[in-house]
């Protein structure tokens, strides 16, 4: 039986956290042996790690920390693969197994297109050079979507075709479950006004302010609602900017929600306003609810995923005007629900699960 080891630096409500129960849901099917190392057990998704998943705790805190405590799980239990997720992570796993010394194959799998990040945090200017020092040395590299493969390869000069493409597992029964789950809230009641739903933490990445400044140009048009579901520490900046723009009264911040899929099966549209990705597995999420979708042409994954615009809506970034006429279109515009679907099932969880398991058959 094989024995996979998954390596996250915690079950916080990110989109590469969920890819992460969703391979472990998909392996067990599969007659895996699976553990799941943290560099710290905490986190809103920690409950939904399967049971029969063992949780490794490093204790490290942060994922700098984590180095000696890796390689001491290496050598110990020995995996025939580490799958490590995020870029600082992946740099951490690569000098541990050097530590190491073992022969656990590592797959290390980037989530975002490299070169688009606009992030200026001492870790965004720090962690690049280590990449394309360490990568090289790990057994495979795994893109989420073809642009941040390719992008991959050509910032960390790597030879083309070195890095393997393998879409996130996003859908299953259980998601379809989730989205028919009762929704008791009084904007999804039947006559309500249209609402349009995005679902992200709340940073710099995902320009929410592009998405309320929009939404305020639909208000003067039409009565509708906006709801924006996650967490992050730009909560008081677009608290302000909401008031600043007097729409408090219709559009609503609940924070992080286990079961966002729901609100997408019930919303009128869901937005992604990202300024860039790598595949986000939201806009995957609402095509599987049937939701009509509204993107920016990020780098990266949307234009992948909607198939250039023939499955939802392409707006150019930071595009305030853009996006409220696309909203404004979408709720005149007649949408095939059932070929949302069908096109989501692109993104299985099956298909991702056995195409990681297919690269280490090989081996």
């Amino acid at each position: 039986m094989k024995h996979i080891a998954f390596f996250i630096p915690s079950m916080e409500g990110g989109g590469a956290e969920r890819v992460v129960i969703n391979l472990l849901e998909e392996m067990l099917l599969q007659d895996v042996n699976l553990d799941l190392i943290l560099a710290a057990v905490e986190g809103p998704l920690l409950s939904q790690v399967p049971k029969q998943v063992r949780i490794i705790d490093l204790a490290a805190g942060r994922v700098i920390n984590a180095i000696l405590p890796l390689c001491r799980y290496l050598r110990q239990y020995k995996p025939q693969a580490l799958i490590s997720h995020m870029s600082h992570t992946n740099v951490i796993s690569v000098l541990a197994k050097d530590l190491a010394v073992t022969k656990t194959e590592l797959i290390l799998v980037e989530h975002n297109t490299f070169s688009a990040s606009k992030s200026k945090s001492m870790r965004a200017k720090l962690v690049p050079p280590l990449m394309k020092l360490v990568y090289p040395r790990a057994n495979h590299v795994v893109g989420v979507s073809q642009a941040v493969s390719d992008d991959l390869e050509i910032q960390l000069s790597l030879k083309k075709g070195t890095v393997k493409t393998i879409y996130n597992p996003v859908v299953n029964e259980n998601l379809i479950s989730k989205a028919k789950a009762p929704l008791k809230h009084s904007w999804f009641q039947e006559d309500a006004p249209p609402i349009f739903v995005a679902v992200g933490r709340l940073t710099a990445q995902k320009d929410f302010v592009t998405l309320i400044k929009a939404f305020a140009l639909l208000r003067q048009k039409k009565i509708a609602r906006l709801m924006i579901l996650g967490e992050g520490e730009l909560r008081n900046e677009l608290e302000m900017l909401i008031e600043k723009l007097g729409i408090g009264d219709d559009v609503s911040m609940p924070g992080f929600v286990a079961n966002p899929y729901k609100y997408m099966n019930k919303a009128n549209a869901f937005i992604l306003s990202s300024l860039w990705e790598g595949l986000p597995t939201v806009l995957i999420e609402a095509l599987a609810c049937g939701c009509p979708v509204i993107s920016t042409d990020c780098p990266s994954g949307p234009r992948e995923i909607l198939d250039a615009g023939k499955y939802g809506e392409l707006v150019p970034m930071g595009d305030v005007e853009a996006l409220f006429q696309k909203m404004l279109n979408v709720l005149h515009s007649p949408v095939d629900k059932k070929l949302l679907t069908q096109r989501a099932m692109y993104f299985s969880f099956d298909k991702a699960a056995s195409r990681y398991l297919n690269i280490l058959a090989k081996n």
